[in-house]
């Protein structure tokens, strides 16, 4: 069927879809959002939104329904927005929001589900060249790389409209990225459209302006960043590590640690955390000449150690095979079509999944290829030749469904209902002034 949410006010170029009477308006800034009106059901199954070179298409992951298409040509990005409802649907000069209609409401010790019709909602955020999405502690920070410009909101007030917004921004324009930390200061790389090499921590004055708390200058080519989880015998805390090209920095402690690598030259751009675990795992390239690295190690950089750890899978893989499990673990696609997942904890690979034949990166990383995502104790794998989604359960290392599409994926992003980054519970009751602007009530890419 075709997308249910009607643009009434959208930016010129927006995806044409059909108007639903169910839903409701607001009106923020100058665009009118409109909110499909939810209903409670017994169970919601996760909605899984895929990008095509024509356009959207939403599918429920149980049934393999489609629920929503969105007909527009042309390339698109997809994050999730960090609420567990909404995608963001980075086109261009700006980021699109879209609701793919699923919530899991905690309420005591048990959850209240509820569904609405997905599609775009109308509501957009301006960005020069819109680049990193970044979810953290209940936060979304977006980086627009024509200008440098750094926007955050507060991820749940998007079933609202369009969310009050703070804003900031680097010194100059660049490709870079942001993550707003859950004492309201800022991490932000620094540099310009011909390099870049510092990330500094900052604390952001009412007027957008800044205060550097600390930096390092020692991240040539930065690029990536993951938040990793404390240890057991820690307390949460903001530990964040960003990928250089002489080995990573992580920032913990308010402060900037430099990891000891044996390559002179060692890049690790793409990168997954897990609030689970204190080990990131990361790509792993060693050749500065090379103008496609195809790597069959893997990093697992333990950032309360300022180690880092390889492991060789003896299959390259590219930067949309790497996710994280429930409980950490780390999971890579490789060119054999396997899925694998090692304890990052020792390194060792516990499973070999045969998900998917077997594959290459191609030339143009726009092209579509495989991508692996994790959600609720299951990986989805698209099969960009073949046009099938595959969902295998990690617990039981078992395929579960191979779900065929009529569309070549180019992205995706898999929705379950409940938060990707939620608050931490000592500073859920710090609002750090962020409301929301409605009704009161966390890859990356290498090329």
């Amino acid at each position: 069927m075709s997308s249910l949410l009607f643009l009434s006010a959208c930016s010129p170029g927006s995806p044409a879809v059909e108007d639903d009477t169910t839903a409701s308006a607001d009106t923020a800034g100058d665009a009118e959002v409109i909110r499909a009106e939810p209903r409670e059901v017994a169970s919601i199954a996760p909605r899984v939104v895929i990008s095509h070179e024509e356009g959207l298409v939403t599918l429920d992951a149980e049934s393999g329904e489609t629920l929503d298409t969105v007909e527009e040509p042309g390339f698109f990005r997809l994050n999730n927005a960090g609420d567990g409802q909404h995608v963001m649907v980075t086109a261009g000069n700006e980021f699109r929001v879209y609701n793919a209609g699923v919530q899991a409401q905690p309420h005591g010790d048990h959850f209240h589900y509820y569904e609405s019709d997905p599609g775009l909602t109308g509501a957009t955020f301006d960005a020069d060249y819109a680049g990193h999405v970044v979810l953290h502690n209940g936060r979304t920070t977006l980086f627009a790389d024509g200008t440098g410009e750094i926007t955050t909101f507060t991820s749940a007030d998007l079933a609202y409209g369009e969310p009050r917004v703070d804003q900031t921004g680097a010194d100059d324009p660049h490709h870079g990225v942001a993550i707003e930390l859950t004492d309201g200061t800022l991490l932000t790389t620094q540099g310009t459209e011909e390099s870049r090499s510092t990330v500094q921590h900052v604390e952001v004055a009412d007027d957008g302006s800044t205060e550097v708390l600390a930096e390092t200058t020692d991240c040539p080519g930065v690029h990536g960043e993951a938040a990793a989880g404390a240890d057991e015998s820690a307390e949460p805390s903001d530990v964040v590590v960003f990928g250089c090209e002489n080995g990573p920095v992580v920032f913990r402690d308010g402060d900037f640690h430099k990891v000891d690598v044996e390559p002179e030259y060692q890049r690790s751009g793409n990168l997954a955390g897990s609030e689970e675990s204190p080990i990131v795992l990361g790509d792993w390239k060693v050749d500065p000449d090379a103008e496609q690295e195809r790597p069959t190690e893997v990093a697992l950089i333990n950032s309360l150690e300022d180690s880092v750890e390889t492991v060789d899978l003896g299959s390259s893989y590219w930067f949309r095979s790497l996710a994280r499990g429930d409980a950490g673990e780390a999971l890579v696609l490789t060119y054999n079509g396997q899925l694998n997942v090692i304890d990052e904890q020792t390194g060792e690979v516990i499973e070999r999944i045969d998900a998917i034949e077997s594959w290459e990166e191609k030339e143009d990383w726009q092209q579509p290829g495989p991508i692996l995502k994790a959600a609720d104790g299951k990986a989805y794998i698209t099969d960009a030749e073949n046009q099938q989604l595959v969902i295998i359960d990690l617990d039981s290392a078992e395929v579960e469904q191979r779900i065929d599409l009529d569309v070549t994926p180019v992205e995706m992003a898999v929705v379950t209902g409940s938060a990707e980054a939620p608050k931490h519970e000592e500073s859920a009751s710090e609002d750090h002034d962020h409301d929301h602007g409605g009704e009161d009530e966390e890859h990356d890419h290498d090329h």
